[in-house]
């Protein structure tokens, strides 16, 4: 493959620039300074703070702390690499080069984009106006997910509506988890025979692997929670704890739906940031177009996708980033050296579904729905195994090992999914 020199022009250059300083850009970071310590790599963030999203499901449970997902951005960033705090404006391929939103302009050899995609809260009328209060809140924001916590507790009946958006959406399986959840402390507190739990989706499937419907469909049976299929949330007031949701029939027929509640738990919309929407790194749709098993830019070969961002179809998760890192990582050298891409990306993903305290459903994929367990064992069933390894494991993979850059490649094998 022919290298482009990066432009003579720019204001920065670096052999390496990672977009993103989330999951996934400092994992790449870590592991190409790993295998190759002199390497000059770069990372743009503006962020000061850094999340292990994964655990706000627990947050919002009551089961881990805010403060124990989070960290200093600065701390994080790999020995060796350059920290440009700062914010991308446009994507200039043609020349190899970017452009910050202070004016600047950075020069690359090879381009890894992975920014995660961006909370369209302002999609849903008057969300923001009453997100954190009147009994309205949300897992997906760090300032609101302890709110999800004192919600559940101090609900003692009523109605209490979750919702899901139109997919794609990060860690989609996030929206029931918490319903579930809330479901089993009121089981507990021996309020959930007075309460309606509806679970309102925009879609027509509580989960997009069909392998392990089944087992969640047993935990909304047991909890009694209220499947509404194709309700999509557009409007909340907050004041007056009501919900608009536009319904569609089975004759394609669009409806407006108003619903009292006394608890909301908003999952909202979701694409990809602006800057990625808007420039000629995109598909059609937004997202940051690229092939789906080398994850190579589909147009741009000096340009490498990983993480949320991308329009791979599988689902968007942390699981997903681990699994995408030393391919972009192996392909990234290799274009470097001239070299054919030789990391190949399965589609792998993987979802913790925490159908009750101390339970969850493990489930773990590939491109195409196919199940691709870890474990021996049906991982369809609930857990305590699998809650061990949310609760404990995983976070210390993920910051002592992931964040490292010396992850381990754990296999999976389609083979060991039940029939």
């Amino acid at each position: 493959m022919t290298q482009t020199a990066p432009s003579t022009e720019a204001d920065l250059r670096h052999t390496i620039v990672i977009v993103g300083g989330g999951s996934a850009g400092i994992a790449v970071a870590a592991k190409l300074l790993r295998e190759r310590p002199t390497l000059d790599v770069a990372i743009i963030d503006p962020a000061t703070t850094h999340a292990y999203q994964p655990g706000w499901t627990l947050v919002g449970a009551g089961v881990m702390k805010l403060r124990d997902t989070l960290e200093q951005e600065g701390g994080l960033i790999p020995k060796g690499c350059t920290w440009l705090r700062a914010a991308v404006s446009t994507f200039e391929p043609e020349s190899n080069t970017l452009t910050l939103a202070d004016g600047r302009t950075v020069a690359y050899g090879r381009l890894v984009v992975c920014p995660g995609l961006q909370l369209d809260w302002d999609k849903i009328e008057g969300l923001s106006e009453t997100l954190g209060r009147n009994g309205v809140c949300s897992n997906y924001s760090k300032d609101t997910v302890e709110y999800t916590w004192t919600c559940i507790q101090s609900l003692a009946g009523g109605t209490a509506l979750f919702t899901q958006p139109p997919m794609p959406i990060k860690c989609a399986g996030a929206p029931q988890k918490i319903a579930y959840l809330a479901a089993d402390h009121w089981r507990k507190q021996g309020t959930l025979n007075r309460t309606n739990v509806d679970f309102c989706l925009a879609g027509d499937a509580l989960f997009g692997v069909a392998y392990f419907r089944p087992a969640l469909q047993q935990a909304v049976d047991y909890y009694g929670i209220n499947l509404q299929y194709k309700h999509n949330l557009i409007a909340v007031n907050g004041p007056e704890r009501k919900a608009t949701f536009t319904v569609t029939g089975p004759d394609g027929k669009v409806t407006k739906v108003v619903r009292e509640f006394d608890m909301l738990h908003v999952t909202p919309p979701q694409s990809a940031p602006d800057f990625v929407k808007k420039s000629p790194l995109a598909d059609a749709a937004g997202w940051l177009d690229v092939n789906a098993t080398t994850l190579q830019h589909a147009k741009y070969p000096t340009i490498f996708g990983i993480g949320d961002v991308m329009n791979t179809s599988n689902a968007k998760t942390m699981a997903a980033a681990r699994a995408q890192t030393p391919v972009v990582v192996r392909n990234v050298l290799a274009s470097l050296d001239g070299r054919p891409l030789s990391g190949q990306y399965d589609g792998y993903g993987a979802c913790p579904l925490t159908v009750a305290y101390g339970k969850i459903v493990l489930a773990e994929f590939l491109y195409g729905g196919k199940p691709a367990p870890s474990f021996p064992y049906d991982q369809r069933k609930p857990s305590r195994f699998a809650w061990f390894l949310k609760t404990t494991v995983f976070p210390h993979v993920y910051w002592d090992m992931m964040l490292k850059g010396r992850d381990i490649e754990m296999p999976h094998h389609p083979e060991w999914s039940k029939d």
